[in-house]
């Protein structure tokens, strides 16, 4: 029987066993079936996300919200914060000044091939700023660094430089796109969860919680890929003479980079002095948003970027929302918390916390898709943060996000680590010999923010 056949007939099985009014179940159980099958739907592709979603808007209005409440959840700031950047990331892309930052970026290498990883791995950062997709991103720097790893292979072959590069996406682009609130669809997600627990929350307050432990892996990630895959030598002048034919290429920065130039630079302002001003961050990119699309100082028109944005998962991304609301409102969330809080009620808060962050990195494993594995397990860990000693809401909440975020196992455990492994420099086996130690200096940076930072 097809794969996609048979996870919708127990979808479907599971929907009448536990909906039906013949039956009559606890609103919990109810709650933690309606999340089966959602993760089922959404696991098995077994319908486009869309669609999967407005399935669960229908499971949600005729059984635990008011279609009008349920509707609600589209209009949080957070699902038109995702929408304004939707609009702003495609207007830098192409104008041709994503393009251009990341070939400038590669330049400071100075043609070192250890280098050139290290701000490769930086250039992840920069565009997260700039690009909440994590597929955009992927796509984007896997195109430039692909054009220039086959130009170095018409003189020397480059095999290990070629691994650390894509290996370094799959990993990078899902980490960097935790460090800023907007970079990511799953962070603007989890941004807004977090929003709630602490109310001073802001863009400036993210970074300093982020950033740190981010950056220390990193340069812990960029030792292991100089142990495991150490840089063939590479001639620098031959790299920099390339790079410099690339950016040629683009020819001078044209009027409509400047202008994308001068927006991203006001939205980013008024992002981190959201504190001063009190503009909220999603209506700052809407304001955003709308500059690039007005005449003279925009750089295209309403038809053309209305296509960028992907309503797919603006819907995907409002169910994730629905998600995390039924659970919370149901005690379905609580139910669970106090399960694992009486199995561990012996054991210190810390145990609980390095349970939960093993619990995370294993169920990490199967999942594919980030925002929906974090509509469980961040509202789960804000529970969690609630109900024991010592540890804030929110410290047990980052610890699980940071836990969530990359997948350094296999290639399915994200659709960048698709995109990567499709241009043919790594292997699963790669993958594995650098994942395998790289999870672990995660979890050991992890554990160290908890105890020490944050």
């Amino acid at each position: 029987m097809d794969k996609k056949v048979l996870v919708g007939s127990l979808s479907l099985i599971l929907y009448l066993v536990f909906f039906l009014p013949f039956f009559h179940w606890d609103i919990k159980v109810q709650a933690a079936i309606t999340l089966v099958i959602i993760q089922m739907l959404w696991i098995g592709r077994v319908f486009p996300l869309a669609f999967s979603s407005i399935l669960l808007i229908l499971i949600l209005s005729l059984h635990f919200f008011s279609y009008e409440e349920t509707l609600a959840y589209f209009s949080t700031d957070i699902v038109w914060l995702l929408f304004s950047t939707f609009i702003i990331s495609r207007a830098f892309i192409s104008t041709g000044l994503a393009s251009r930052v990341s070939l400038k970026m590669l330049k400071l290498s100075g043609g070192s091939g250890r280098l050139l990883i290290l701000f490769s791995f930086i250039l992840m950062f920069v565009l997260s700023m700039l690009i909440p997709s994590n597929v955009g991103k992927g796509s984007l720097v896997s195109s430039v660094l692909d054009r220039l790893v086959q130009s170095l292979d018409k003189i020397r072959q480059t095999e290990k430089l070629a691994k650390s590069l894509f290996i370094g996406i799959a990993y990078l682009v899902a980490i960097s796109g935790a460090v800023v609130a907007t970079g990511a669809s799953s962070t603007i997600y989890t941004f807004g969860l977090f929003s709630e627990v602490s109310p001073d929350l802001n863009y400036v307050k993210w970074l300093y919680y982020f950033i740190p432990p981010i950056f220390i892996f990193v340069l812990l990630l960029w030792l292991l890929f100089m142990y495991l895959f150490p840089p063939e030598n590479i001639d620098r002048k031959l790299l920099m003479r390339l790079l410099d034919e690339k950016i040629g290429e683009l020819g001078r920065i044209s009027l409509p980079e400047k202008k994308v130039m001068g927006i991203m630079a006001m939205t980013i302002l008024l992002w981190a002095t959201h504190s001063w001003h009190g503009y909220s961050i999603s209506l700052i990119g809407l304001l955003s948003a709308t500059l690039t699309i007005l005449p003279v100082v925009g750089v295209w028109n309403w038809e053309t970027a209305r296509k960028s944005i992907d309503w797919d998962m603006m819907l995907f991304f409002a169910s994730t929302l629905m998600v995390s609301g039924m659970l919370i409102k149901t005690g379905a969330i609580k139910w669970i918390s106090d399960q694992l809080l009486g199995t561990l009620s012996s054991q210190s808060p810390l145990l609980v916390v390095f349970v939960l962050i093993i619990c995370t990195i294993l169920l990490r494993i199967i999942f594919v898709n980030i925002l929906g594995f974090l509509s469980i397990m961040i509202p789960l860990a804000i529970t969690i943060g609630q109900d024991i000693p010592d540890f804030s809401p929110l410290v047990v909440a980052m610890a699980v996000f940071l836990t969530g975020v990359p997948g350094f196992l296999l290639i399915t455990q994200s659709p960048v680590h698709l995109i990567s492994h499709s241009y043919g420099y790594f292997s699963e086996t790669d993958l594995l010999k650098v994942g395998i130690p790289a999870s672990l200096l995660w979890f050991i940076v992890i554990m160290t923010s908890v105890l020490f930072y944050w």
